[in-house]
């Protein structure tokens, strides 16, 4: 339903909301009114195609999760000092897709509150104060979480003595490449060195935060086995892991439930934090944890309460959206279609020198555009143009990464093949253009 036009909304929303939380396409606003599975409305009845919405992680407005809600919603929404079976039994569900020791649940509402809560659990386990994070991380809007995020914080006041920055192990474009004989354990090494200067300012680690799939800094694919050695020194210097899930969990990645298990088997976090896709847009997130850092935070004698954390009509969703991914193999579907739209991006790749990359997996892909495929410059300025293309052609998309030049493609779970032909030929009749317009511009420059 559409109160009113869409420039008297805009209007009103200059007027009336912070101008520090931004919209997509600023110049041209896109309106939504209305959303299904991959598809978004806007008030002229245009159809748009989400390339972004990652949180609806099995599409828009759901039936089964719409419904879930609605009935829960009918009966009791109370919080969780009484007993409730959704509660436990959504943890249980929860429990079946992570390794064995990772079986205590923290229910909250945002992916930040996850983080913030993790970091606590870490600190109190281990009377640590310091965090090592990746460079570009982003792992909330919380203080303390703007205080481990690079990608914020050196923006505003700058690093805390207490954070340690490693570098990210992107091997497109970091320290160590593609090319090196050993790049999970070159980026190891840099986490140990990390850790070794901090003992030398007589600094102690609580925790080593990772987004399994580093998102913000560029659609990253961690190298396999990186984690195993991180947690290793991490562990030896009396840390502990924490996983960020909340942008790329539950599937996301097909082959696996959660994406720090493309690591293998024999790693497992000794924090996971999850979040966004797990309430398919309404707020609900978890942390999940062994017992004996429950145990340690329960020793404080402090209880910890969260007023709608886990109660029974999010924790209805929550086990609704699991029903969903499951009854409609959204993870195998995953695997196909981005299998399918790498293939078709790696073709692009080959036609277009400006992508420079193409990574992924399952239905998390980045597409790097680079002013130089040898210098890999970012093409910032071009990323740019292609996002406002692409809206044009009734895709929404966004860029990602530190020169904001990477496409980022984390869609609804039930984008199809279709949808992945549509977004690839659109990329290219877009980088075409551009190719036949620089032509036609150096002719008459010439």
């Amino acid at each position: 339903m559409e109160h009113y036009k869409k420039e008297k909304t805009l209007e009103m929303r200059k007027n009336l909301i912070g101008l520090s939380c931004k919209l997509f396409f600023p110049d041209n606003p896109v309106k939504i009114i209305r959303a299904k599975g991959q598809y978004l409305y806007d008030e002229e009845g245009r159809r748009y195609l989400d390339c972004i919405g990652n949180v609806h992680h099995v599409g828009h407005c759901h039936p089964l999760v719409v419904q879930a809600a609605s009935s829960q919603m009918e009966v009791l929404n109370t919080n969780t000092r009484f007993l409730h079976d959704h509660l436990v039994e959504y943890a249980q569900r929860l429990s079946h897709t992570l390794p064995e020791k990772l079986n205590v649940f923290y229910f909250v509402n945002s992916g930040s509150e996850a983080n913030d809560l993790a970091l606590r659990l870490a600190r109190q386990y281990t009377q640590h104060e310091d965090v090592i994070v990746l460079d570009h991380a982003y792992h909330g809007h919380l203080t303390s979480l703007i205080d481990i995020s690079p990608y914020k914080f050196r923006k505003l006041e700058g690093q805390k003595e207490w954070v340690h920055v490693a570098p990210i192990p992107d091997t497109y474009r970091g320290k160590y490449r593609e090319d090196h004989k050993d790049v999970a354990q070159a980026y190891a090494d840099e986490v140990r060195q990390v850790i070794d200067k901090a003992h030398k300012r007589n600094r102690k680690i609580a925790a080593f935060f990772a987004e399994s799939l580093p998102s913000v800094g560029g659609q990253i694919i961690i190298p396999a086995g990186y984690f195993q050695k991180v947690a290793e020194y991490v562990r030896r210097a009396g840390g502990v892991f924490v996983a960020d899930e909340v942008q790329v969990g539950l599937g996301r990645v097909g082959k696996h439930f959660w994406a720090f298990q493309l690591q293998g088997e024999d790693f497992t976090p000794d924090i996971v934090t999850m979040g966004k896709p797990i309430g398919n847009g309404h707020p609900l997130s978890c942390v999940a944890t062994t017992q004996e850092i429950a145990e340690a935070f329960t020793a404080t004698g402090v209880e910890y309460f969260n007023t709608f954390g886990g109660n029974p009509v999010s924790c209805a969703i929550g086990l609704a959206v699991l029903d969903v991914i499951e009854k409609e193999d959204l993870g195998g579907n995953a695997t196909k279609v981005g299998s399918y739209l790498l293939g078709l991006l790696n073709e692009l790749k080959n036609k277009h020198p400006i992508i420079g990359d193409v990574r992924g997996v399952g239905l998390f892909i980045g597409v790097d555009l680079v002013k130089d495929p040898e210098e890999r410059t970012p093409a910032t300025e071009e990323a740019d143009y292609v996002v406002k293309r692409l809206k044009e052609e009734y895709i929404c998309m966004s860029t990602d990464g530190p020169g904001s030049n990477v496409l980022k493609l984390k869609p609804p779970m039930c984008f199809n093949m279709e949808d992945a032909k549509f977004v690839a030929e659109k990329i290219d009749l877009i980088l075409t253009d551009m190719k036949g317009n620089l032509k036609a511009t150096d002719a008459v420059s010439g």
